[in-house]
């Protein structure tokens, strides 16, 4: 039997305690998977931070973790894309509503994940490379094709067509615009984005035609005169507090639909331990009113303005589209390129707590990834 450890969070916003885990057993079409690299999120942090303000169903003791890469060790019934012993990056959806936040959750040696939401690594792609993609990848995916978001059309998904409409995505160098801007353009889309000066060449290598600072005051005149006219097929709004110059976009391109990837606040301004606190109460109030505000402005002007959730595509036509059909062929060719660069920030588990505080401290273009060396996860 193996012997699996877990990095667990014990209670609302207590510190990740290393112990051991019950050993997963994959079910019918899963995957049991030793892991060699995780990747932290905004998730993590954000849960940790906020206690059962979001994630009110989760019964502690629990694991966090989205973005695992790893070895195939074990095979559930009805799955036929997989082998043991393929190395594999995968989307750990145990934080969601009705999965199990202990076996299905990224952060510990052993990991059961569903076999639709992961995809074959290149034998020339590291672990901590294919680390960053899961999460970051879906809900690019979710906020791009999903019927209740941009609704976009991904027919042609990696077929190199091209159309004369524009996704214009705010916030480019994030985890999510990164993905976001090649899928788009894997599905034919031409793509504005936003980002510091700093990463406009690397905006374009990833596929968008015109790049912007998003600091800049003229920024919104800036795409406008960018998308000279041409139909505006929806703007993703990922970077927190893009909702309300997206929508001035929108307005002014004709455009129908934004998908927001981030709230109008930053969750980590929280103190993060519970009870009601004057910078919480405050948080929650900007809260409100800013997202009260947004869906007045929007349906005012016919706008659609709505909340991605990533893992909607795990029970829908786009995970399969994206994580079967799209992303093994797209990554052993290179025309995926893993977005963003992984920033090993330590190896074992004990070091994930480290890279969830530096990540709320704030991270550009990159991701932190934890490696897990085969002593870790007791295979080789």
């Amino acid at each position: 039997m193996r012997e699996n450890t877990a990095a667990w969070i014990d209670s609302p916003y207590a510190d990740l305690t290393i112990r051991d885990a019950p050993a997963p057993k994959p079910g019918p079409g899963q995957l049991l998977v030793a892991v060699r690299a995780l990747a932290v999120n905004p998730l993590d942090a954000i849960i940790q931070s906020n206690g059962r303000l979001m994630y009110g169903w989760l019964q502690y003791p629990v694991i966090l973790g989205e973005d695992v890469a790893g070895v195939v060790v074990e095979v559930g019934e009805d799955v036929g894309a997989f082998e043991v012993g393929d190395r594999v990056t995968a989307y750990a959806i145990g934080l969601e509503k009705g999965r199990d936040a202990v076996s299905e959750s990224g952060f510990q040696a052993y990991v059961t994940v569903d076999a639709n939401l992961a995809a074959a690594l290149p034998d020339t792609m590291a672990f901590e490379e294919g680390a960053v993609l899961p999460l970051a990848l879906s809900t690019a995916a979710a906020g791009l094709f999903e019927t209740e978001q941009l609704g976009l059309d991904y027919s042609s998904l990696g077929d190199s067509g091209s159309r004369d409409e524009v996704v214009v995505v705010w916030g480019g160098a994030t985890a999510v615009g990164g993905n976001a801007i090649q899928l788009a353009r894997a599905a034919g889309y031409r793509v504005i984005t936003t980002a510091s000066a700093r990463n406009h060449e690397q905006m374009k290598g990833l596929g968008a035609e015109a790049a912007f600072d998003y600091r800049d005051a003229d920024v919104v005149d800036r795409i406008i005169d960018a998308v000279s006219g041409s139909v505006v097929a929806g703007v993703l709004a990922i970077a927190v507090g893009s909702a309300e110059p997206c929508l001035k976009v929108a307005r002014a391109t004709g455009a129908t639909k934004i998908a927001m990837a981030s709230p109008p606040v930053s969750f980590y301004e929280q103190p993060r331990r519970g009870g009601l606190s004057l910078t919480r109460t405050r948080l929650l109030l900007r809260l409100g009113t800013r997202s009260a505000l947004l869906q007045v402005r929007s349906r005012a002007r016919n706008i659609r303005a709505s909340f991605i959730w990533g893992s909607a595509i795990s029970s829908s036509p786009v995970g399969a589209a994206i994580w079967g059909s799209y992303l093994p062929e797209a990554l052993a060719s290179g025309r995926h390129r893993a977005y963003p660069d992984a920033h090993v920030v330590g190896d074992g588990l004990s070091a994930l707590q480290g890279a969830i505080d530096t990540l709320r401290g704030g991270v550009s273009a990159q991701k932190l990834v934890v490696t897990m060396n085969d002593a870790a996860s007791g295979d080789s």
